[in-house]
């Protein structure tokens, strides 16, 4: 696996090994309160950055910018390979499959999935002296005044990121597929979605749809409520604009020692892949391609605001997917030759590599050393435990269950760390799989064609050679920590929570 990483990143003039010796750091520059900027994309694959696949089909140079001046984690999972559970990972630093969500995602519309009270990223750094702010897609779950067709949009809609922590919201309530679209800034949309609409074709993409006008004036069968005013091609544009303005807003603040939170999940390159007409017929993989380098000048945006602003040296950035490419990466593959998963095996849903392994960058000037790298298996559940090791705070006992921290990528370089814990990865239709060290051990699922794998990802990182019968004792282990995980109901050895339910049928191996 290390051998695989040191040619692609050495062929992109990124590699600074994770042993190297961090540079002394003056007491100007060392800040134990850094202003974050967390950037997650939807649907993005690790091959999807230039700067980790030599072979793209297009360039990310504002993500080559953030791997150049911070550092790339190589071997970095988002906590499910879908779009609600993984959210609710990164924000909570809990897996989603403790939960009652088992399987699949959310709509619009329903109980937010994190509970009132739990602790997440913005509720610890709200009561630890930030400003918090979240501009973007949510899809966690809303409760929005009356019911559908018998809405009264005066009322204010509950159960979402203001009750989760945040102090300001800006954006829409889901993935567009699942209605309810318009701009929402708080409790409430400036133009309500009073009207309906149906996907339209979308010609510039493969196999795709569109969310634009005109919308019909009456409710339908299969039709979804949308704002006169929203179009899909404007939300990147849009969250940008109100993330500059919002961080602009609290730059002041900043300077002075009060540090802002900012979390902006974008829609790209989820579905629909609208690039606007600035970037049709860029790069080399169609409209996906385009799509991505829009999402790419975007951040350029942002990183140029935190320059003129002077917040740069003590702002954290950190960029990366809820999970990887949509199944077009096949039709990507035969049209262009663009591999949105990089070297890694399948894609979004999929329990294996190119479902769960991302793209993740972390830009700190004021402590990450420029050009670095780390190696060794990080997942986003693990922000929250590393946000409080910066901070120097504790963790509530009943809180961030799967959060390990890695505060130790830039600020103990020269000390060999010991492994991580057991990462446990989590497919869309409720398989599971352990990763511990460069083993990981897929379950077999409820399908009677899923059987038990395992893998050497040091030697096989695109998951080809299945070598379980070879290591029994290695499966031993590995099952052995699996089940441990998910009877103890975390990972975290401080913490002390259950599962929210009893062993499900997913479970198919276990043994309560």
């Amino acid at each position: 696996m290390r051998s695989l990483l040191v040619l692609l990143l050495l062929s992109s003039g990124l590699w600074v090994s994770s042993s190297a010796a961090t540079p002394p750091l003056s007491a100007k520059a060392s800040n134990d309160r850094p202003n974050i900027l967390l950037i997650y994309t939807d649907d993005q694959g690790y091959g999807d950055a230039s700067c980790l696949n030599p072979k793209a089909k297009f360039t990310t140079p504002n993500q080559d910018r953030l791997a150049r001046e911070g550092m790339t984690f190589t071997d970095a999972h988002c906590s499910d390979t879908v779009c609600t559970p993984s959210r609710y990972g990164l924000l909570t630093g809990r897996y989603s499959w403790r939960t009652t969500l088992k399987r699949g995602v959310f709509g619009a519309e329903r109980a937010c999935l994190i509970t009132d009270g739990r602790v997440t990223l913005a509720s610890f750094l709200r009561d630890h002296g930030y400003h918090t702010g979240m501009v973007g897609k949510w899809h966690l779950g809303m409760d929005f005044p009356g019911t559908q067709g018998k809405r009264d949009w005066s009322k204010p809609v509950q159960d979402m990121p203001l009750d989760k922590g945040f102090d300001y919201f800006w954006g829409i309530p889901a993935s567009m597929n699942y209605g309810v679209l318009a701009w929402f800034e708080g409790r409430h949309a400036a133009v309500p979605p009073t009207q309906w609409t149906k996907k339209k074709p979308n010609k510039i993409a493969l196999s795709d749809y569109r969310i634009m006008p005109p919308y019909e004036m009456r409710q339908g069968p299969n039709l979804m409520e949308v704002a006169p005013d929203f179009i899909d091609d404007q939300c990147l544009t849009r969250f940008t604009n109100q993330a500059l303005k919002w961080i602009a807003g609290k730059a002041e603040d900043a300077r002075k020692g009060k540090p802002f939170f900012l979390y902006l999940p974008y829609t790209s390159p989820h579905k629909p892949v609208i690039p606007i007409e600035k970037f049709r017929g860029q790069g080399q993989a169609g409209a996906y391609g385009e799509f991505m380098i829009e999402t790419d000048w975007h951040l350029g945006r942002l990183l140029d605001l935190l320059d003129r602003e002077k917040l740069t040296e003590n702002t954290m950035v950190i960029f990366t997917s809820d999970n990887g490419p949509e199944t077009t990466w096949k039709q990507r593959i035969e049209k262009y030759s663009h591999h949105s998963a990089g070297p890694f095996r399948e894609g979004k849903r999929s329990i294996y590599e190119g479902g769960h392994r991302v793209p993740f960058f972390i830009r700190w000037p004021a402590k990450v050393t420029p050009g670095s790298t780390w190696d060794l298996p990080v997942c986003q559940t693990d922000l929250l435990s590393t946000f409080a090791s910066i901070l120097k705070k504790p963790l509530p006992e009943n809180a961030a269950e799967d959060s390990i921290s890695f505060d130790q990528a830039w600020w103990e370089r020269k000390v060999s760390s010991p492994p991580r814990p057991p990462l446990i990865h989590h497919a869309a239709n409720g398989r599971f799989a352990i990763r511990y060290e460069e083993w990981k051990l897929v379950m077999e699922g409820t399908r009677k064609t899923e059987k038990r794998e395992l893998y050497d990802l040091g030697r096989d990182p695109g998951e080809k050679n299945n070598v379980l019968t070879q290591h029994p004792d290695v499966e031993k282990k590995l099952l052995g920590q699996l089940n441990a995980i998910i009877t103890r109901g975390a990972t975290r050895a401080a913490a002390g929570s259950r599962n929210d339910t009893p062993p499900w049928k997913d479970l198919v191996w276990f043994k309560d």
